[in-house]
C-alpha cells in the first residue's frame, strides 16, 4: 500500500494532526491486517507541552519520540491499554500525535474477535442483531486504547517505521480508500485534548466533523484526596492513633 512520505511527519504535530484525518492506519500482523480510517487525533508538542510524554526530557519509555519523524510510539495507559502515538518533527524536538480514534475499514472480523471474541465471519449477524451490534461495529476502534486492541498494537510496535515499506505498521493516504471525496479536504473541528491536567486549554485535538467514531469527550476529574481519620483518642508513642 502506498504510505505517507516521512516529510510529511517532518513538521509541527499541530500541523501534522488535522492532516492525518481521513487517512489509514494499518497493521499487518500474523492474524492478518487491519486498517482503520482515522477520524480523531491530538496533538501533543515536546518541550513547550506540559502534557506531551517528552517534556520533562528523554527517559528509556519516551526514547522514540527523541527519534526521526514517521515511527511510532506505543506506551501503556494507566495499567489497561496500549496508545499510539506517530513522532513528529526532526529528531530531538520530540513532538508526537496521538491517534485517538478510527473506523475499521479492512479486516472487520479480526478487529470484532480481538475486541468481542465474536466470529461473524461474513457479517450477517451484525446485520441482524439491531442496534447492539450496530454500536458494537462504531465501537471497534472509537477510542486510543479500542483503536490499538482492535489493530493489535502493543509496546512491541514501539518504534516501528510507518513510513518504510515491507514493514508490519503504516500510514496510507486518504485516497487509497478510492472514496469519491478521498481528494476533498474533509470538515475538522478542533477543542481540548482528553484525560489531560495540564495545558488543558490548547485545543489541540482535531476530529471530523460529524463523524459517529469520534470518541465522546471527557475531561479530567481532578482527583480530591480522602480525608484521613482522626481519633479523639489521645496519641501514643508520638505517633497519631486510628
Amino acid at each position: 500500500m502506498e504510505l505517507l512520505p516521512r516529510e510529511f511527519f517532518d513538521r509541527p504535530a499541530t500541523d501534522v494532526a488535522p492532516d492525518l484525518l481521513g487517512c489509514v492506519l494499518w497493521h499487518d500482523s500474523p492474524a492478518g491486517l487491519v486498517a482503520a480510517r482515522l477520524v480523531e487525533v491530538e496533538a501533543y508538542r515536546g518541550s513547550i507541552d506540559p502534557a506531551s510524554h517528552s517534556y520533562r526530557g528523554e527517559t528509556a519509555r519516551n526514547a522514540v519520540m527523541f527519534g526521526p519523524p514517521g515511527f511510532a510510539y506505543v506506551y501503556f495507559s494507566y495499567g489497561m491499554h496500549y496508545c499510539m502515538n506517530l513522532v513528529c518533527q526532526p529528531a530531538g524536538l520530540a513532538e508526537a500525535v496521538l491517534i485517538r480514534a478510527g473506523a475499521v475499514v479492512d479486516g472487520a472480523d479480526l478487529a470484532r474477535r480481538r475486541r468481542y471474541g465474536l466470529p461473524d465471519a461474513d457479517g450477517s449477524a451484525t446485520a441482524s442483531a439491531g442496534k447492539g451490534a450496530r454500536q458494537r461495529e462504531r465501537d471497534l476502534a472509537r477510542g486510543p486504547g479500542r483503536l490499538c486492541q482492535a489493530l493489535g498494537i502493543d509496546r512491541s510496535l514501539d518504534g516501528a517505521d510507518a513510513c518504510a515499506s515491507g514493514g508490519p505498521l503504516g500510514i496510507s493516504p486518504r485516497h487509497s480508500l478510492h472514496r469519491a471525496d478521498a481528494d476533498a479536504a474533509p470538515a475538522v473541528l478542533t477543542g481540548p485534548r482528553v484525560g489531560i491536567s495540564k495545558a488543558v486549554d490548547r485545543p489541540w485535538r482535531f476530529w471530523l466533523a460529524d463523524d459517529g467514531h469520534v470518541s465522546a469527550y471527557k475531561s479530567l476529574k481532578p482527583r480530591v484526596p480522602a480525608p484521613k481519620p482522626v481519633s479523639d483518642r489521645p496519641a501514643e508513642g508520638g505517633t497519631m492513633s486510628g
